[in-house]
């Protein structure tokens, strides 16, 4: 490592704040050679974080046309309870926001963004393109992102503190799966107790004078096909016997294949894609059915 600096920085707080702990964030910038010469990425450190609890109601079972899998068969049930290990998704599953979404309207462009995002989400777009597209339309540079991160600490979702608890005190490894960014997702994993050895997400390139570059595309998650890809290597490394995939969107569902989840749960308290939400084996609009489920 070339050069070392480090930043503190206190939050923000906003209205939409359910409840904070008193607790300090921390971010380290570190400068990588290949294949860009002359550029930093920028990835939180494991030190604690404002822990922030959104404020929301999740979407109701009856705003889906075909809620045959809003019940779980005993098989599925089985499979959830006796898990060696839990995948997340972070954006809209996780946190309730999609952490790229955030950022391009901090950055003053939300809409367009976010217009990808959707058809990323989808599935109708390959995940590399859409997210290529959407950084294009703003490449956000060192500052923004710090700042941006100073002034909007996470929003967690409702229950999934509490999820992740009860999953540990069942002696199953929990990992966060993602195509958002390190530098959002680091403050994620930390608030909730998740190594950052169980991250797997895309990371932010920038130059030496904090211009944006563009993004790693040699981690796993930035193209299509890559969380299953992480799920994969997960379970070979470890040799789960029994791994479960929870997520919002057709990445996440792609992860349920030979090798990788055995089960995909789908979590659409936050958004609802419904044809992705047709294919799960468990469809969830509330973490409490989750928690429920484990006793």
């Amino acid at each position: 490592m070339e050069g070392l600096k480090s930043m503190r920085s206190a939050p923000v707080y906003t209205c939409r704040i359910r409840h904070l702990s008193p607790l300090v964030r921390a971010s380290t910038l570190r400068y990588v050679k290949a294949p860009y010469r002359n550029r930093v990425s920028m990835t939180m450190s494991s030190k604690s974080f404002n822990s922030v609890s959104a404020s929301i109601h999740p979407l109701e079972g009856s705003k889906l046309s075909h809620s045959d899998n809003t019940l779980p068969s005993k098989e599925v049930l089985d499979l959830w309870r006796n898990a060696n290990a839990v995948c997340f998704d972070v954006d809209s599953t996780v946190c309730v926001d999609e952490g790229i979404d955030e950022l391009a309207e901090f950055c003053g462009a939300g809409k367009a963004v976010a217009e990808w995002t959707a058809r990323a989400m989808g599935g109708s777009v390959p995940f590399e393109e859409a997210l290529a597209a959407r950084l294009s339309l703003f490449n956000p540079s060192l500052s923004q992102v710090q700042d941006f991160l100073n002034k909007r600490p996470p929003r967690i979702s409702p229950g999934i503190d509490e999820l992740i608890v009860k999953l540990k005190a069942k002696k199953t490894d929990v990992y966060l799966i993602s195509g958002g960014f390190r530098q959002m997702i680091n403050p994620v994993a930390s608030i909730l107790g998740i190594p950052s050895e169980n991250i797997f997400a895309n990371q932010l390139l920038f130059g030496s004078s904090g211009e944006f570059l563009g993004f790693d595309t040699n981690e796993p998650t930035s193209r299509s096909g890559g969380k299953a890809t992480a799920v994969q290597q997960i379970r070979k490394a470890h040799g789960y016997k029994a791994l479960v995939m929870i997520g919002d969107g057709a990445t996440d569902l792609e992860a349920r294949k030979p090798g990788g989840a055995d089960l995909f749960i789908c979590y659409g308290g936050v958004q609802l894609r419904e044809a992705v939400a047709a294919k799960a084996d468990w469809l969830v609009f509330n973490f409490k059915d989750l928690i429920n489920s484990l006793d």
